[in-house]
């Protein structure tokens, strides 16, 4: 069961990387008959690719052919860590895939995913999307210098695969159902041993989890529906909160290991998720556009064009310029190889990062007076650079328009901005923000139309971020993303 070294010959600086938004999450099971014909590891390379806008720090795959796992990691996009040589060597019918953004732990390649442990009933691989807020306490039940990487990932890897007494598939379930009951957090999981496929996804269900059908009796399992499609797969199910299943060549065999407690994310919703995923069932797509419809009718404004914040802002402006009567139009070009910028990890190239991101339209701006739609506003820096320069281009007036309620509070499930002061609205009014960016009028819209806007129930959402009810209790840490380098 050995693990595979995938780094490349040369180191990727940080701050080199685009920045990027939670995780990405693949696995793959086909019966070992069909291995030769349908190559898992390319099937989880396009699966990743299109959860790519989730993490884009590393990129890993962990293979299986029935009688040992192979793992090739390393830092960068999915595209710069495989190619089709790389991908030919990582041959067997299961296989499971990661793209990271860094939310516990620094972004090196020891902490990229998948994790492995080996044990004496074979190997475990691992990928994780979410974020645990008893990390510690679950560490203290393992041997001191077992961990080789300071990410909740792998304390959870190293208790799976040191857990149970049976050996075999039995031996990770009687582990599963031992640790996830104990594990508090944001989860979706997606592990495989020598033979078979695995999913979890926390009580609570923060974080999305979907299962898909593929032609000749395989499973998939992918952090959005945009993954099934690109893989060909039939979308299934969502994987409940609270359920572990297991995949292998008798079928899909699901268990409870706790009660649901549904409290999907919100910001899903309005950011995190592409528009062409679905979400319980409902489009994320149609919830932006009619956020957009909602919020033009509670921020109306007189202007001459409504323009997006590319791409995030795209659907959400149609539906303020649907129904607002204001021509839609474009004003600012996107540079597509740049990526998202709120969460850069030093503020210099976040900066940098926006100047090389967007670039105004002056024929199509100059003299007149614009709505800007964006997303969202976390750090302000975005929108300030946005407003000045749709004001050098000549903009009569800016206003902007946020098709989220005020981000005032930390994510401690998954999402990197992590106290409190980093957030503009945590410390300043609407009015004080607007005055920041530079525009002239602020309106965000309402967290209670955003939430009937995505028609799922306020009481089955996170909506932490928006409001400070955090449905799973947690406790400030200074130490942050770093708490297990901090407690070496």
């Amino acid at each position: 069961m050995p693990l595979r070294d995938g780094r490349l010959s040369h180191d990727i600086d940080p701050s080199d990387r685009p920045p990027q938004d939670a995780c990405g999450v693949f696995g793959v099971w086909v019966p070992p008959d069909q291995a030769s014909r349908v190559e898992v590891s390319k099937l989880t390379y396009f699966g990743l690719y299109a959860l790519q806008h989730r993490g884009q720090e590393s990129a890993g795959i962990a293979v299986s052919d029935g009688s040992r796992i192979v793992v090739f990691k390393d830092m960068g996009l999915v595209a710069q860590v495989f190619d089709e040589s790389v991908l030919n060597t990582l041959r067997g019918h299961i296989a499971v895939g990661h793209c990271r953004y860094s939310t516990t732990g620094s972004p090196t390649w020891e902490n990229a995913q998948p994790t492995f442990r080996s044990s004496d009933a074979g190997g475990l691989a691992l990928v994780h999307n979410g974020n645990l807020i008893n990390t510690l306490e679950l560490a203290e039940g393992l041997e001191p210098g077992v961990l080789t990487a300071t990410t909740d990932t792998e304390v959870l890897t190293a208790l799976l695969a040191t857990r149970g007494d049976t050996g075999g598939k039995e031996s990770v379930l009687a582990a599963a159902r031992e640790i996830l009951p104990a594990t508090r957090g944001a989860y979706s999981l997606v592990f495989m041993d020598e033979e078979t496929l695995y999913a979890a996804r926390d009580p609570e269900g923060i974080r999305p989890l979907v299962l898909g059908a593929l032609e000749d009796r395989g499973w998939v399992v992918a952090s959005e529906t945009a993954a099934l499609d690109i893989v060909g797969a039939r979308f299934v199910r969502e994987i409940e909160p609270g359920e572990m299943v297991a995949i292998d060549g008798s079928g899909v065999h699901s268990e409870r290991f706790a009660d649901a407690r549904p409290k999907g994310c919100l910001f899903e919703y309005v950011y995190l998720a592409r528009p062409d995923t679905s979400i319980a069932g409902r489009s994320v797509q149609a919830t932006r556009v009619e956020v957009g419809r909602r919020l033009a009718r509670e921020h109306p404004v007189e202007a001459d064009m409504v323009i997006p914040t590319p791409e995030s802002g795209t659907p959400a402006a149609i539906g303020y310029a649907e129904a607002s009567g204001i021509p839609y139009g474009q004003g600012l070009v996107k540079n597509s190889y740049v990526g998202r910028t709120f969460i850069q990890p030093s503020q210099t190239i976040r900066q940098l990062g926006i100047r090389l991101k967007l670039n105004p339209l002056r024929e199509a701006i100059e003299g007149k007076r614009l709505v800007v739609v964006d997303d969202s506003i976390v750090r302000g820096n975005t929108q300030r650079a946005i407003v000045g320069m749709l004001r050098d281009a000549g903009a009569a007036e800016v206003h902007v328009r946020i098709s989220s309620p005020p981000v005032s509070w930390p994510c401690f499930y998954g999402i990197d901005f992590a106290t409190r002061a980093e957030l503009i609205a945590g410390n300043l009014s609407v009015e004080e923000i607007r005055d920041s960016i530079g525009a002239d009028s602020l309106g965000y819209i309402s967290l209670d139309e955003l939430i009937s806007a995505s028609a799922i129930p306020k009481d089955n959402l996170c909506r932490a971020c928006f409001d400070g009810v955090y449905p799973i209790p947690v406790e400030l840490d200074a130490r942050g993303k770093h708490l297990l380098e901090a407690s070496r």
